[in-house]
């Protein structure tokens, strides 16, 4: 079973913040390391599903022409809709992933600290959807927490294994730490050197 939208919402009911990532260090570098490995300067459009409270929100909208972010609960919709006010390229509405995934095709799409919750079956369509809405030549940048919890139906490596599994996607990076995994994989297998024609 997928991680149950009650722990979620039991979250934000006792904190608007419930995982400090707007005072935590660690999250505030993660989601630096994040938004610098993007392969790409700008991108046509992205989307970013369960953007929590919008710390990294807020981040990818400074490198996309149109954003789209969702979160399943509410109070994190009008947090992260709340910290990107000024930026009218950016729509925050609720959605709960994979059911509601859109119909849209994106260049860029983030998913961070997510797939985890999901069992084998919501899985295996969260995958289905990103292979169906990411361009030819499109980013996918998965991060995701290392460490055991209760709450997760998988941990981050297995999650990582499977976005390698996905045909038509290629590795181009990798950053590797004890507590986090970030890897950025596209179906274009150029370096980025090679796209800007230096080698």
């Amino acid at each position: 079973m997928s991680t149950p939208i009650g722990y979620f919402e039991q979250m934000y009911a006792t904190s608007r913040d419930p995982w400090s990532f707007e005072s935590r260090w660690y999250d505030a570098r993660k989601h630096a390391l994040t938004a610098d490995v993007l392969p790409r300067r700008r991108y046509r459009s992205g989307f970013e599903p369960g953007c929590s409270t919008g710390m990294l929100t807020s981040r990818l909208a400074a490198r996309c022409d149109r954003l789209l972010a969702v979160d399943a609960i509410e109070a994190a919709v009008r947090a992260a809709a709340e910290r990107v006010a000024d930026q009218p390229h950016v729509t925050v509405r609720a959605a709960r992933m994979p059911r509601d995934w859109p119909d849209d095709t994106y260049d860029l799409i983030v998913l961070s600290e997510l797939a985890y919750y999901f069992d084998d079956a919501d899985l295996a369509e969260l995958l289905d959807r990103v292979a169906g809405s990411l361009e030819r030549g499109g980013d996918l940048v998965a991060v995701h927490w290392r460490h055991r919890v209760a709450e997760h139906a998988r941990s981050g490596d297995e999650v990582h294994a499977q976005l390698a599994a996905l045909l038509g996607l290629h590795r181009m990076a990798r950053h590797e730490e004890t507590d986090f995994l970030l890897e950025v994989f596209t179906s274009d297998p150029r370096s980025i050197a090679q796209r800007e024609g230096l080698v």
